[in-house]
């Protein structure tokens, strides 16, 4: 069987013709690079180099394979030089899932400051929706990477196989009507909601997992609305109606 070492002693005995030059080049002995062309020329069943008084000259048959050998070491620099580029990130393509919010607010700078550092990397985004896992899309290999929320890992099916890494902290604030007795405070505790109705709006931009903010608030929560639009959600607190987390 050819191995590439072989083409390689190939292309050196044809580049320099001679064996004692090859083998200088490729720090061998000069019977070692003999054997090897010896055992490529039984193995094609063609003589590959016509010996002279002082160096040897490829035959037909010899440039033939010269030709076809340079261009399998080439593959295989190429073949090399591609496999490093995914491994450094250098080439290739990433997938990655997220939710609404955060590809409308946190993705796109990282997705612009990546592909500077990465001009070969091609980026992919697909949007979830809400009642999808978000481990799922890792975990069955149609995503490299997926955004979450703690949130999500409340009654997650698991996350075996999949390799959590902390991106960021949002501050949770709440919205409340301009008239709400508490709006012209600093910070407020949850628990000084309790009795207000509260706006709920399609995972993972609602309240969370119901028995945090029940914790929070001392009791559960009064979910008087539940509307999937941002802005239809803001003119709700406007109103006065209720108030939400964002």
């Amino acid at each position: 069987m050819l191995d590439l070492w072989s083409l390689k002693v190939l292309m050196e005995v044809g580049r320099l013709g001679s064996f004692s030059a090859a083998a200088e080049e490729l720090s061998m002995t000069q019977p070692a690079v003999s054997r090897q062309i010896a055992t490529l020329e039984r193995h094609t069943g063609v003589r590959l180099f016509e010996r002279l008084p002082r160096g040897v000259r490829p035959t037909d048959a010899g440039r033939a394979a010269l030709e076809q050998a340079d261009e399998v070491l080439r593959g295989m620099r190429l073949f090399e030089t591609r496999m490093r580029a995914f491994a450094t990130a250098e080439a290739g393509r990433v997938r990655v899932s997220a939710f609404p919010s955060a590809a409308t607010s946190y993705l796109p700078d990282r997705f612009r400051s990546f592909a500077a550092r990465h001009p070969d990397v091609e980026l992919s985004l697909t949007v979830r929706s809400g009642e999808h896992d978000p481990c799922a899309a890792v975990l069955d290999g149609a995503a490299d990477i997926t955004l979450l929320t703690s949130w999500d890992l409340t009654g997650s099916p698991g996350t075996s196989g999949v390799v959590l890494t902390p991106l960021h902290e949002d501050e949770l604030l709440v919205a409340l009507a301009a008239g709400h007795p508490l709006a012209k405070g600093g910070r407020v505790r949850l628990r000084d909601l309790a009795g207000d109705p509260w706006i709920d709006g399609t995972h993972p931009d609602c309240l969370g997992p119901i028995a945090q903010l029940e914790a929070a608030l001392g009791r559960a929560p009064r979910i008087s609305h539940v509307c999937d639009d941002w802005n239809g959600r803001q003119g709700l607190v406007a109103a006065g109606v209720g108030v939400m987390l964002y």
